[in-house]
């Protein structure tokens, strides 16, 4: 692609998600996230392949729906209620609307399935930005939206933890496993939602660490499927090393970063009487665990001499800037020790 193209469209990215945050009418809010859609619609599109061309339509049409039923719960509230106002919906009518329309635009469970077969369908540098860049908007607006529907939120939390864990199970593409970790990591933050915003906050920035360090491993390694992971020993060893911690510390396992936010969002439920819910959510980071653990095994556990179903690959240098790589690797397993501070800065 042009390189001023490019810029140009990365400038529609960052300006549709600004005027997103910025806004408090529902109309520039809306007018930001269609920017943001239009402006990653060529990024996605860029290389003319049909999976390409079919994940662009499927995400373009979803998107559509989802602002076509923001702007009518938006026009709703402000017939019903007089209020344009973002943090003025009190209607429980338009309230439940918009919640489902961004829980659409961001693919929470039971709104989910286009998310896989989008990310199935691009680059690993467009899905990066789709799984972390672009959930951005909907999230700030979700945070205004709260607790209005708090039945609703925690249903939809729940849902999206359980799918998220049970999709992800038997696939062997490693972007659909990565966006069903999405949807699973999303519910968690919905889950904590009204209780908690700032905990809601922390899990989305670890979560954001993590999927960019974790795009950035599979980018290094040209892979897209379990095989091809399993051959990637043979291009960077030490990276090979490291990648089952990046994997675990998203399946939050202790005594990694991942393990933060879960151990906040249990015990904050814990303490607003939620223990069943609480209960639940554990058990289906289980779920994610086992496919974390999956990828961990075929990455590490199968070097040579063990018979491999792929052959391995040439040891080509790679183009990839490796200090991103290396910065949010460090960050993605060594940040637990800095809970407590944390934990202060939330209270405070």
């Amino acid at each position: 692609m042009n390189p001023y193209i490019l810029a140009i469209l990365l400038f529609g990215l960052g300006l549709g998600t600004t005027i997103t945050f910025a806004s408090s009418h529902w109309l520039l809010a809306w007018m930001g996230l269609e920017m943001n859609t239009l402006a990653i619609i060529p990024l996605m599109a860029q290389h003319h392949h049909p999976r390409a061309v079919e994940a662009t339509t499927k995400y373009f049409l979803t998107q559509a729906a989802a602002a076509a039923t923001l702007l009518f719960a938006s026009v709703t509230n402000a017939w019903l209620m007089g209020q344009w106002e973002i943090q003025q919906i009190t209607h429980p009518l338009p309230s439940t609307m918009i919640t489902l329309a961004l829980a659409l635009k961001i693919g929470l469970a039971p709104l989910h399935a286009w998310l896989p077969e989008v990310l199935q369908g691009l680059d690993l540098t467009t899905g990066l930005i789709l799984s972390t860049w672009q959930k951005l908007a909907p999230f700030a607006l979700i945070l205004q939206l709260q607790p209005s529907n708090s039945t609703l939120l925690i249903i939809l939390g729940l849902t999206s933890t359980l799918i998220g864990g049970w999709g992800g199970l038997n696939q062997t593409q490693l972007r659909k496993i990565l966006a069903y970790s999405s949807i699973a990591h999303l519910g968690w933050m919905i889950l904590v939602l009204q209780f908690s915003p700032s905990i809601t906050l922390l899990t989305l920035l670890t979560y954001l660490i993590m999927t960019f360090s974790t795009f950035l491993v599979f980018k290094f390694n040209k892979s897209t499927n379990i095989n091809t992971l399993a051959t990637s020993w043979a291009k960077a060893p030490g990276l090979t090393t490291l990648t089952p911690l990046i994997l675990l510390s998203l399946g939050g396992l202790p005594p990694l970063t991942g393990f933060m936010p879960k151990w906040l969002i249990l015990q904050e439920l814990t303490k607003q009487g939620l223990a069943p819910t609480a209960t639940l959510a554990a058990l289906s980071a289980l779920l994610s665990l086992y496919f974390y653990l999956r990828l961990s095994y075929a990455m590490t556990l199968t070097i040579s001499p063990n018979n491999l179903t792929g052959s391995t690959p040439w040891r080509l240098p790679s183009s990839q800037l490796t200090y991103p790589l290396a910065t949010s690797t460090a960050m993605t397993i060594c940040l637990l020790p800095l809970t407590p501070a944390i934990s202060a800065l939330l209270t405070s």
